[in-house]
């Protein structure tokens, strides 16, 4: 009996190893965000939860678990499926989504702690990298909840100038932060679409923005990212979609397909271009 219980239990730790390896271990920012991009929103929490524990006072940790709770609320409400983005009626009709208080009580709460963790850093090192990149992350995600949750389209302008300039500033410091210039891409592209009046109406309050830079912009970000690589190109596939050119819309998303076969969106989406929906 105690050499079958000694066996019994030499089996369960053998199977119970990898397990055990793999909790011990260190959590990865990358992997979070793969999580996320996957719409596994729990286990990316709990594995940006675990960066963030293991790495105290750098802004990166909850900065990237407000990015994950905007992701899963903008999948819940249904408005990353790319048909919202390119047709008109979600702008001209009356419908309104109602997010969860919950959610943004919660979203704002760590946006406000990424802020002051970054703040702190940038006291110590105005040249602190994570920190400035963690800035343009909270004015990002404060624009996306204004202009695709709230529905306030102007009101999110402010937030994208501003992640324009905390890039701009890690750009001059390190020109090869591709992630950054996702902000300085969405910050042109979105000026330089709107009619010319208002473009000139912005331009007097400090506002500026080119089309063809911003697609630019967004290109390097989906080929040379580290975080933020899938989501320049969701955004550049609704950028050809809005332009006409389903071929390129298609190509770009095929490699967040690939890379993340247990998220229905980008499936759904291509099934939809391949059947000339859209």
């Amino acid at each position: 009996m105690a050499t079958c219980t000694r066996r019994l239990l030499g089996l369960l730790l053998f199977c119970f190893a990898p397990i055990a390896a793999r909790a011990a271990e260190p959590a990865s920012l990358e992997g979070g965000y793969r999580l996320m991009y996957s719409f596994d929103s729990d286990a990316a929490g709990r594995e940006l939860g675990r960066w963030a524990a293991d790495h105290p006072g750098n802004p990166l940790g909850p900065v990237s678990q407000a990015a994950n709770l905007l992701v899963s609320e903008l999948s819940r409400l249904g408005i990353l499926q790319a048909q919202f983005f390119v047709n008109d009626s979600w702008f001209t009709t009356s419908r309104r989504v109602e997010p969860d208080l919950a959610f943004r009580a919660r979203f704002e709460a760590i946006l406000g702690e990424a802020a002051r963790l970054a703040d702190a850093r940038l006291r110590r090192d105005a040249g602190d990298r994570d920190a400035l990149f963690s800035m343009t992350l909270v004015s990002g995600l404060h624009a996306d909840c204004a202009a695709l949750i709230e529905q306030r389209s102007l009101a999110s302008l402010p937030y994208t100038r501003e992640g324009a300039r905390w890039a701009a500033r890690l750009l001059a410091l390190a020109p090869d932060y591709a992630d950054a210039r996702l902000a300085t891409g969405i910050s042109e592209y979105v000026v330089g679409s709107l009619p010319a009046p208002i473009r000139w109406s912005l331009r007097l309050g400090g506002y500026s923005g080119n089309k063809a830079a911003g697609v630019e912009q967004l290109r390097i970000t989906a080929e040379r990212g580290r975080l933020l690589a899938p989501l320049a190109r969701i955004l550049l596939s609704i950028v050809y979609l809005w332009d006409g050119d389903r071929a390129r819309a298609r190509q770009m998303l095929a490699g967040p397909c690939r890379d993340f076969p247990t998220n229905p969106l980008f499936a759904s989406e291509i099934r939809r271009l391949d059947h000339g929906e859209g």
